[in-house]
């Protein structure tokens, strides 16, 4: 089913005024692909979802989740995380308490796969972590840590590729840090990394710090690939404003900074170190 610019532009000004939520700053090839796809999954026109949505609060909730959904999985690209074992984690062993912030979390497999790289670089007790995402439900599967074995089975070997890797001791099973059960279908998370994990909605178009600390290093991946280059900017000054000097930011394999903000990082690989204001 066709979608006209016309209706893409009600839509956005639709929701805007029913709820917080500003979609205007969202690439526009990104946002037609998500509208074309909720427009097929509800089997009716865009005219239809605005309609309903006006309505229904349940549904518009729905329909802003089925937008901003994002998908996570344990050790996403190996090789960014032998990076971040080469650039990041000596100066964060440097540091007596450790401000992690992973903004745009998703149902958390990625934040939960960089708990336990923490704790194989000994640095978990001192590290302090927020998960952060726009979606309240995934944020509560996030917080359960709890996950169908089927659809996460596929990306165990990355845990191999990575803490595997990383270290030369005897080899880490997978029971050190999640109870695997094939027949109850199922992968959860182990309590003392569950207890390490503290998860808060946040917007990342909209919200500023609403933390109460500055972060050491933050994790946006594969988030910022759907807003245009100006909220894309926006969004990473946002990040440069909370880090510490020197802090660290890593981002998606597909992303990266670009025009003045450029200048504000150091890039190594996908890993990007905040500059101080006076350069």
């Amino acid at each position: 089913m066709d979608i006209h610019d016309e209706e893409i532009k009600e839509f956005i000004e639709i929701f805007a005024s029913l709820s917080t939520y500003n979609f205007s700053d969202y690439s526009e090839k990104s946002f037609r692909r998500r509208m074309e796809k909720i427009v097929n999954d509800n089997n009716c026109s865009l005219s239809d979802i605005i309609k309903k949505a006006k309505n229904n609060t349940t549904f518009l909730e729905k329909i802003v989740r089925d937008i901003t959904v994002n998908t996570t999985e344990l050790f996403r690209d190996p090789k960014v995380w032998l990076e971040i074992q080469k650039e990041i984690i000596p100066k964060l062993k440097e540091l007596d308490t450790i401000n992690l912030w992973h903004a745009g979390c998703s149902s958390g497999q990625e934040l939960y796969s960089m708990l336990m790289f923490m704790n194989e670089n000994g640095l978990l007790e001192k590290t302090r972590t927020i998960g952060t995402d726009i979606n309240t439900e995934i944020l509560e599967e996030a917080a359960k840590g709890n996950y169908k074995y089927r659809f996460n089975v596929e990306y165990l070997p990355n845990f191999d590729q990575v803490l595997n890797v990383i270290q030369e001791k005897e080899k880490i099973p997978y029971s050190k840090y999640m109870d695997i059960d094939q027949s109850k279908d199922s992968i959860k998370i182990k309590p003392f990394l569950l207890n390490k994990a503290e998860f808060l909605k946040h917007d990342l178009v909209k919200d500023k710090n609403v933390f109460g600390r500055k972060f050491d290093f933050i994790i946006c991946r594969n988030v910022l690939i759907y807003f245009n280059n100006n909220l894309q900017n926006k969004i990473f000054d946002m990040f440069w404003d909370n880090l510490n000097e020197g802090g660290f930011l890593v981002i998606g394999l597909h992303e990266s900074i670009m025009g003045s903000t450029s200048a504000k990082f150091i890039k190594k690989g996908q890993c990007y170190i905040k500059k101080s204001a006076n350069g």
